[in-house]
């Protein structure tokens, strides 16, 4: 006679700690490497003293003193691209110059994820044309992720995932971010509102904070790897009710930002979340010896660090000179810090990404080796593997 099968419900499965089940577990990996870095900056570079002088109409209203909104952020000058440059295009020359540093033969990269805010259409997905013009195999998975100034760091613990799991031997994380339209927009607004006042013109700082840069990481199994730079953890945590602190419509809108509730938030939560990562890595505050962080203003980036615990020498940031560059913000920085030679063998590195909604997720790598720049590597030195699996 035929027997019906017991179905076991999910929670019979659960161990004899079942709090410990429901709770988001750390993510742990074993195969997987941060092989290489490629970036991509504007050559035009704005200062903050230009904005304001395009501001004069508002600040002569409100009688503001000039240097007040370098004074508020630390921001000296961001950069922009040029008007009407489609994310694409950058984010293509971007995760080249990554693909190339890492010398890994482009047949082996399974993945590709485009996880900048800006995009270059709602579909089809942006990471199609990037796809493309790397011309990298059609059986590759390509998406884009949007998750604020985490899209990056979210596509990195993707394609790990897709590392350790085996699914893929390589993949490339990608983002531009063209924060000109978002600048240009909030001055034309705040120059013909004529009910700001002191207090309402707060809101709209965070935008003029926003920079434009491109940035592309490779991660690779550690079959593959030149560098044995290891990612072993990942930590997420969220706090969502405070979501409605920064929202906007889009980089050619308008944006508001409670920055100073926004700023303590977000502190709060990277605290809770940093106390979690800590454990998850096995780590003490003194064991990290670099810091990379999503870069928003100097005044955040104080009270950040002294909220986790941590020496502020220890971080490496671009904030002053390339202001706010969305997702694109922590992994620019990185990149530039490894052409500066600020990591070395053995060095216990945090990647700490903290994100409007309010999102946080960082990662701890064990850095061994950085590649040199794509121009300084010569043809003997660019591993391309004959036969691929």
């Amino acid at each position: 006679m035929f027997k019906v099968p017991r179905i076991i419900p999910a929670m019979h499965c659960i161990a004899a700690n079942p709090q410990s089940a429901i709770r988001n577990r750390p993510m742990h990996f074993r195969r997987v490497c941060l092989e290489s870095f490629g970036y991509t900056l504007p050559d035009e570079t704005v200062t903050t003293a230009e904005l304001e002088r395009r501001l004069a109409p508002l600040y002569e209203r409100l009688r503001l003193p000039e240097g007040r909104l370098e004074l508020m952020t630390g921001i000296r000058e961001r950069r922009f691209f040029p008007p009407g440059t489609r994310p694409s295009t950058v984010s293509i020359e971007s995760a080249r110059k990554a693909i190339d540093a890492s010398g890994i033969d482009p047949r082996y990269f399974g993945a590709l994820v485009h996880g900048s805010v800006c995009r270059d259409f709602l579909e089809p997905a942006t990471a199609c044309r990037v796809h493309h013009g790397l011309d990298l195999p059609p059986d590759a998975m390509i998406y884009d992720v949007s998750n604020a100034c985490l899209g990056l760091l979210n596509g990195v613990v993707q394609v790990a995932s897709m590392i350790e799991l085996g699914h893929i031997r390589a993949g490339v994380v990608v983002g531009t971010e063209c924060g000109r339209s978002l600048v240009d927009n909030t001055i034309a607004q705040l120059n013909s509102d004529q009910t700001l006042t002191r207090d309402s013109v707060k809101n709209s700082i965070a935008s003029l904070t926003i920079g434009s840069a491109s940035a592309a990481i490779v991660l690779c199994d550690a079959e593959l790897s030149q560098t044995d730079n290891r990612l072993t953890t990942a930590m997420v945590r969220c706090d969502t009710s405070q979501h409605d602190l920064c929202q906007s419509r889009g980089l050619e809108t308008f944006m508001q930002t409670d920055s100073e509730e926004l700023m303590r938030q977000g502190v709060a939560a990277g605290a809770e979340t940093f106390e979690r990562f800590l454990a998850a890595a096995g780590w003490e505050p003194d064991d990290i010896d670099r810091t990379f962080c999503h870069q928003v203003g100097v005044a955040h980036r104080k009270l950040m660090f002294e909220s986790l615990g941590l020496n502020p020498e220890i971080d490496f940031a671009t904030v002053e000179t390339l202001g706010n560059t969305g997702s694109a913000a922590l992994p620019v920085t990185m990149a530039i810090g490894i052409e500066q030679g600020q990591l070395h063998a053995g060095d216990r590195v945090a990647m700490l990404g903290i994100g409007s909604g309010i999102n946080c997720l960082m990662l701890a790598v064990e850095w061994q080796r950085s590649l040199p720049r794509v121009e300084e590597q010569t043809p003997q030195r660019r591993r391309q593997t004959a036969k691929v699996d």
